[in-house]
């Protein structure tokens, strides 16, 4: 194999890095990639991430090339040690991503070796590795991604426990529609909600269930290549009505609002140990995109 060069990214790299990144991309979700100046914003800041990404106080991205082709990628955060950071993220760093093309382990070896010996000279007391790449669903560690797994493997990450998330997508049209409300006197509000738009289920003077969805993941036209998606931030039935259509009939009506917005795919998220969910989200006309492990820890 030919010399290995790991050195700091330069502005001349990002159109390989865009490559290597939408790569990664386009494994998780069918048909989208990020522009060079989504991948570019990322390195600065992560805009999505306003309770962590202030804490950061250092980033670096490196680069490993061979043969003037830069086959990996790395970006790396510093997290602070003052009162406002909380957790495991005080005094802690991150490999915010690592992406290579697959026949370069040995290239994403040297990468992986050099984010550490950063990580030392930072003098963080606790390192994770992640996945998080500018796109929605596209964090973690993916099962389509096992190169990368491996690798961090290799370096000495472990995961904190076997607890996975479960990427669904639905085609608009195969949801259910809204009927007639499955209980009587069941009421419905669309609301503000906490991230993006809700549905709110009423019967009598309390809240029997809801759902929450964002129609547009572009971020306001940044991301343009996911025209066409939504995702469900929350979906929730009161415990003592589950089993009864509410459930059923709160998708009928996301489905409408989506139709409206002229949006034909729906992500949505459940844990593996979340069974009736995942049951729930199947039988309603999801199937699954990917599993993702998280909390991959170098102590």
């Amino acid at each position: 194999m030919s010399a290995i060069e790991v050195r700091p990214f330069r502005r001349a790299d990002r159109d390989q890095v865009t490559a290597l990144v939408n790569a990664h991309i386009e494994a998780v979700l069918p048909g989208v990639s990020v522009s060079v100046n989504a991948v570019m914003s990322s390195l600065e800041r992560e805009s999505d991430e306003y309770v962590v990404d202030p804490w950061a106080i250092e980033r670096s991205t490196l680069v490993a090339v061979v043969a003037d082709r830069i086959v990996a990628t790395a970006h790396l955060v510093r997290y602070g040690s003052d009162e406002r950071v909380s957790g495991y993220y005080r005094n802690a760093g991150a490999i915010r991503w690592l992406v290579f093309w697959p026949p370069q382990a040995e290239a994403a070896d040297a990468i992986t070796a050099e984010c550490l010996k950063v990580m030392g000279d930072w003098g963080v007391e606790l390192i994770e590795a992640d996945g998080s790449l500018p796109s929605p669903a596209t964090y973690g560690l993916m099962d389509c991604w096992p190169h990368v797994n491996a690798a961090y493997e290799r370096a000495g990450f472990a995961r904190c426990d076997d607890h996975a998330e479960i990427i669904l997508v639905a085609d608009v049209d195969d949801l259910p529609r809204r009927g007639e409300a499955p209980i009587q006197g069941l009421t419905l509000k669309r609301l503000v909600g906490d991230h993006a738009t809700r549905f709110v289920t009423t019967l009598g003077d309390r809240v029997a269930g809801m759902i929450e969805l964002q129609t547009d993941l572009t971020i306001g036209g940044t991301l343009s290549r996911l025209a066409g998606w939504g995702d469900i931030w929350e979906l929730h039935v009161a415990e003592d009505l589950r089993r009864r259509g509410i459930a059923t009939w709160l998708v009928g009506h996301a489905a409408d609002w989506l139709a409206l917005a002229r949006v034909q795919r729906l992500l949505h998220f459940c844990v593996t140990d979340e069974e009736s969910e995942l049951a729930f989200a199947l039988s309603a006309g999801w199937r699954e995109l990917a599993r993702v492990h998280r909390g991959w820890i170098r102590s």
